[in-house]
C-alpha cells in the first residue's frame, strides 16, 4: 500500500460500510444473516491478514482461537455477565491463548509453525467435545440474551449492523496499523528477517504481537458469531474453516487493506449463489484458489490496484545540507576489535581479528575467498556470536548481542546480496530505518511528512534517480545497491558497515560511490568496507585489515598493503606448494575446444562481462584469473548453458552453443565442477560419482568407477558413506569424479582450492596435473592464481569484466597485470583494454 493511498482507503470503508447497513434494511432476514456473518468474516481475516498477509506467517489453526472467542463469550453471557463485557472478553481469552501460544511458535517458520497452528486447532477440537460440563461437549450451548443497552433490546438486524461496524472499524485499524512502525516491522519480517534484524526490530517481539492480533481478533469474530447463531458446537469449528480463513485472505489479496472484505464476501456468498455445489465447496473452493494464484497471485484486490493509476503525491525532497546535518553523527563512535573469533563445526573461520576503525576514517577488510570478512561482519552486527574476543563501541563489549541490540547502539550494515523489503517502495524502505527498531505507537504513522522528505533526500544522496514509489522488488540491480545504503544512513549511524557495495556495479556508478564513501566518512561516520574492487579500497580507504584463511595478516595504509609480500602470497597463492610440471613432451591439439567471441553477460541491466574473447585448445589447460567481482564464475556459468548470454558467441567443437539448456550443453561434452561442490549430501558418494553419467548415451562400465577411485584414493574407503560427511576436500575431488564420470570434452573448474587446506589443495592439484597429462581438456578458475598457472599451460587475466593480458603460464606469473588485478593499480590497464 502507498503511503498517499491513506485517505482513500478510509473513504473507501467508510462508504462501504455505509451502503451495507442501508442494505440491511432492504434485506430479507437471511441474506442480513448473510451480511452479518461477511463482517464476521471480516474481523477473522483483518486479524489473519495482520498475519499472514502482512508479517508472511502461515497459520491453519484460527478456527481454534475462533472456537475459543465463541465458546468464552457463550459461557460468560450464560454466567449472567453483560454481553458488552462478555464480547471484548471473548477477544482478550483468544489473544492470550495466542500469546502462550506464541511462546514455543514464533521461533518457528513455514510449515513447522503451520503444524503447531494445525495441533492447536485439534486440541480446541477436542477440549470442546470432552470437556461436557463447560461446554455441553457435542450438544453446544444455545441461548444467549440480546444486549440491551440503556434498555432497548437489539434485535438480530441491530446485531448485524454491529458487526459491519466492528469490520469496518477492523479495517480502518488494518490501515493504521499497516504504516505504522509496528506495520513496517511486520512487513520487513515478511520480506527479509535478517534484514529487518539490523535495522533494530526484533523479531521476536513482532511476531509475538502478530500472533496476539490475529488471535484477538478471531476472538471478536467468534463472540459474534456465537451471539448470531444463538448455538454453538463443535461441528461449527472444523479445521476445513481454517483454510476457508486463509483461502479469504489469499484470494482477496494478502497484504492489502480491502482484501478480508472481498475475500470474506466471496467464501461467504459465492456458495449462496452456488446452492448447488455447496457439498462440493472444498473442491471449488480449492480450483479457484488455484486459478487465483496462476491468474492474479496478488489477489483480486492487488490486481486490480496494479492497474488504477498512481496518485501523485509530490514531496520535496530536504536540503542536502539538511541530509548531511542529519547523518552527521552527534556521539562519534569508534569500533574497536579485539582478537575476535569463531569456530563452525571444529573450522576457525576467524581467528584473532583486531583492529580499530575510528570515526571519519574507511577502514577496509580484504582478503580472498574464504577469508572470513563476511563472517567478521556478520560477528559485529550480532549475526552470528563469537566464540571468543571483544566488540568494543559507544562505551561498551556489544559482543554477543543480538541483531536489534547492535543496530539500536548505531551499528548500521548492507549485504553482499542486497535484502531490500520487495514488497515495499523504495521510500518505504528508506523510511523503514529511521526509527532504530523503535516501534512507536500501534497506529501512529511512521511516515510523517517529515521523514518522507528526509527519505528521498538520502535517496539523491546516494545517487539514486528513479521514482521513490517504485517497488524495491522491481528495481535494477544498480538501484538496489543504493537504497540499502540509503537505508541504512536512515538510522544515523556511528557505524557503517558494507559488504560488497560495489559488486555489480559499473565503472561509472563504483566512482560515484567511492565519492559517496568518501564523503560520509568526513562526516565523522566509522565506514568499515568489505569490497573486492581493489581500485575502490586502494583510492579511499584510510586503512586496510588484510585476512587470510581467517587470520590477520596485516593492517596498515593502503601503500603499505598493497606491498605486504603476505598480502600477496595471500591473493596469488604463493609459498610452498608445488605442482608437478607436464611429465611428457605433450604439445595441445591445435584444434580449439572451445571459443568465446565478445562475450557480454550480466545480473539485471548490467553486464559483467564486456566482450570477453578467449579460446581454449583440445588437451589444454587454461587458467582464467581475476580478483572477486571480476567475472571468472559469470564467464563460467554462461558458457555451460546456466546464464543467457546478452550477445556475443560461444563455440564449442566449431558448433555455437549459446543459448543452449544446460542440459543440451553436457551432451555435447562440456562439463562445469561449479564453486562450493555442489554435491548431494544425502546420497552416498558412489551414487552421486554415478549421476555424473545421467546424461550420457552409454552406460558407464564397472571399471570406470574403478578407474576414478585409483585417480581419487580417498574415496574409496568412504565410498558408501554419505556425502555430506565428507570433508570439504573429499568433496571437491568427488565433485571432480562426477564429472569425469560424463567423460567431458571439455572440463570446467570454479575455484577447486576454495576453503580447503594447503596439503589438501596440493593432493588436488597433482590429481589436476595428471588430468592435465591424460590430456582431458580444462578450464580452470582458481584464487591461487600462481598455483593454478604453476599448472597450466595459458592463462588469461581478467580485471571489471574484460580481458587485460593473456599468454604463457610463466609470462603471466612475471607480468605486473597479475598483482594489479588483485591489489589494485590496473584501471588504466582496464579502460585500455575497452
Amino acid at each position: 500500500m502507498k503511503l498517499t493511498d491513506a485517505r482513500l482507503l478510509d473513504l473507501t470503508i467508510l462508504a462501504v460500510a455505509a451502503v451495507s447497513l442501508a442494505c440491511l434494511g432492504l434485506l430479507n432476514g437471511y441474506m442480513q444473516f448473510v451480511f452479518g456473518l461477511v463482517a464476521v468474516w471480516t474481523i477473522l481475516c483483518t486479524g489473519l491478514n495482520v498475519f499472514y498477509g502482512l508479517t508472511g506467517l502461515v497459520s491453519l489453526g484460527q478456527v481454534g482461537f475462533f472456537a475459543a472467542g465463541a465458546y468464552a463469550h457463550a459461557i460468560l453471557v450464560q454466567a449472567g455477565l453483560s454481553f458488552w463485557l462478555a464480547l471484548p472478553a471473548a477477544a482478550i481469552v483468544a489473544a492470550l491463548i495466542g500469546c502462550v501460544l506464541a511462546i514455543p511458535a514464533v521461533r518457528m517458520g513455514g510449515p513447522f509453525l503451520a503444524m503447531v497452528t494445525i495441533a492447536f486447532a485439534f486440541i480446541i477440537e477436542h477440549l470442546a467435545i470432552e470437556w461436557r460440563g463447560l461446554t455441553g461437549g457435542q450438544n453446544g450451548l444455545f441461548g444467549f440474551d440480546q444486549p440491551s443497552p440503556f434498555g432497548y433490546t437489539f434485535t438480530e438486524t441491530n446485531l448485524f449492523a454491529l458487526a459491519i461496524i466492528l469490520a469496518a472499524a477492523g479495517l480502518l485499524a488494518y490501515r493504521r496499523l499497516s504504516v505504522s512502525g509496528w506495520g513496517i516491522a511486520m512487513a520487513a519480517l515478511r520480506d527479509q528477517e535478517i534484514s529487518a534484524g539490523s535495522l533494530g526490530y526484533d523479531p521476536i517481539r513482532t511476531k509475538f504481537a502478530a500472533f496476539a492480533i490475529a488471535a484477538g481478533a478471531a476472538g471478536l469474530a467468534g463472540g459474534l458469531f456465537a451471539q448470531m447463531m444463538q448455538f454453538i458446537a463443535p461441528s461449527n469449528f472444523v479445521l476445513s474453516q481454517s483454510i476457508l480463513f486463509l483461502f479469504a485472505v489469499i484470494l482477496g489479496g494478502a497484504g492489502t487493506v480491502l482484501g478480508p472484505l472481498v475475500g470474506a464476501a466471496v467464501a461467504v456468498m459465492l456458495p449462496e449463489y452456488l446452492a448447488g455445489l455447496a457439498e462440493y465447496r472444498l473442491l471449488f473452493f480449492g480450483a479457484l484458489l488455484v486459478a487465483v494464484l496462476l491468474i492474479a497471485p496478488r489477489g483480486v484486490v492487488g490486481t486490480v490496484a496494479a492497474f488504477l493509476p498512481r496518485r501523485s503525491d509530490p514531496v520535496a525532497p530536504a536540503d542536502p545540507a539538511q541530509v548531511m546535518a542529519f547523518i552527521t553523527p552527534t556521539d562519534r563512535q569508534t569500533l574497536t576489535v579485539t582478537d575476535l573469533g569463531i569456530t563452525f563445526g571444529g573450522v576457525r573461520a576467524v581467528n584473532g581479528a583486531t583492529f580499530e576503525a575510528k570515526p571519519g576514517e574507511v577502514t577496509a577488510v580484504i582478503g580472498p575467498n574464504g577469508a572470513g570478512k563476511t563472517t567478521l561482519l556478520n560477528m559485529v552486527s550480532g549475526f552470528y556470536r563469537p566464540g571468543e574476543g571483544r566488540i568494543e563501541t559507544a562505551g561498551q563489549n556489544i559482543a554477543g548481542w543480538t541483531m536489534h541490540a547492535t543496530a539500536r547502539i548505531g551499528i548500521a550494515r548492507t549485504y553482499q546480496a542486497t535484502r531490500l523489503f520487495g514488497a515495499l517502495t523504495a521510500e518505504e524502505n528508506v523510511i523503514a530505518g529511521f526509527p532504530r527498531g523503535a516501534f512507536g505507537g500501534i497506529f501512529t504513522a511512521l511516515g510523517t511528512p517529515e521523514r518522507r522528505a528526509m527519505a528521498r533526500g538520502l535517496l539523491d544522496l546516494v545517487g539514486y534517480r528513479g521514482d521513490p514509489a517504485t517497488r524495491a522488488s522491481d528495481l535494477p540491480h544498480v538501484d538496489r545497491r543504493l537504497i540499502e545504503i540509503a537505508r541504512a544512513l536512515a538510522m544515523r549511524p556511528g557505524v557503517l558497515l558494507l559488504d560488497e557495495p560495489a559488486a555489480g556495479l559499473m565503472q561509472g556508478d563504483k566512482r560515484a560511490l567511492a565519492d559517496l564513501l568518501r564523503r560520509l566518512a568526513d562526516t565523522g561516520i566509522a565506514v568499515v568496507l568489505v569490497e573486492h574492487d581493489m581500485e575502490l579500497v586502494m583510492g579511499i580507504s584510510d586503512r586496510i585489515l588484510a585476512l587470510d584463511a581467517g587470520e590477520p595478516i596485516a593492517f596498515d595504509t593502503p601503500a603499505v598493503i598493497r606491498s605486504d609480500a603476505r598480502v600477496i602470497a595471500a591473493y596469488l597463492g604463493e609459498g610452498t606448494l608445488s605442482v608437478p610440471g607436464r611429465v611428457l613432451a605433450h604439445e595441445p591439439g591445435a584444434i580449439d575446444r572451445l571459443v568465446a567471441r565478445n562475450l557480454c553477460a550480466g545480473y539485471g541491466a548490467a553486464d559483467v562481462l564486456q566482450s570477453v574473447s578467449l579460446h581454449v585448445r583440445q588437451g589444454e589447460m587454461v587458467a582464467l584469473l581475476g580478483a572477486n567481482g571480476a567475472g571468472k564464475s559469470t564467464f563460467l556459468r554462461t558458457v555451460a548453458g546456466l546464464m543467457a548470454p546478452t550477445s556475443g558467441q560461444i563455440v564449442m567443437d566449431n558448433a555455437d552453443i549459446h543459448g543452449l539448456p544446460p542440459h543440451q550443453i553436457v551432451d555435447r561434452g562440456l562439463v562445469l565442477v561449479p564453486e562450493g561442490r555442489q554435491v548431494f549430501p544425502e546420497l552416498t558418494v558412489a551414487q552421486n560419482i554415478e549421476l555424473g553419467a545421467y546424461r550420457r548415451k552409454t552406460q558407464p562400465e564397472p571399471g570406470e568407477l574403478e578407474a576414478l577411485l585409483t585417480r581419487f584414493p580417498r574415496l574409496r574407503d568412504r565410498l558408501h558413506h554419505p556425502a555430506g560427511l565428507l570433508s570439504g576436500g573429499e568433496q571437491q575431488m568427488m565433485a571432480i569424479a562426477r564429472g569425469l564420470m560424463s567423460q567431458p570434452r571439455l572440463l570446467l573448474l570454479d575455484e577447486p582450492s576454495l576453503g580447503l587446506a594447503p596439503a589438501m589443495i596440493e593432493e588436488l592439484y597433482a590429481i589436476l596435473a595428471e588430468l592435465r597429462d591424460d590430456g582431458i581438456t580444462i578450464l580452470l578458475v582458481d584464487q591461487m592464481a600462481s598455483l593454478a598457472l604453476a599448472a597450466s599451460d595459458r592463462g588469461y587475466i581478467l580485471e571489471q569484466g574484460r580481458i587485460v593480458a593473456e599468454g604463457s603460464a610463466a609470462d603471466l606469473l612475471a607480468d605486473d597485470a597479475l598483482i594489479s588485478a588483485y591489489l589494485g593499480g590496473g584501471e588504466a590497464r582496464a579502460e585500455a583494454a575497452q
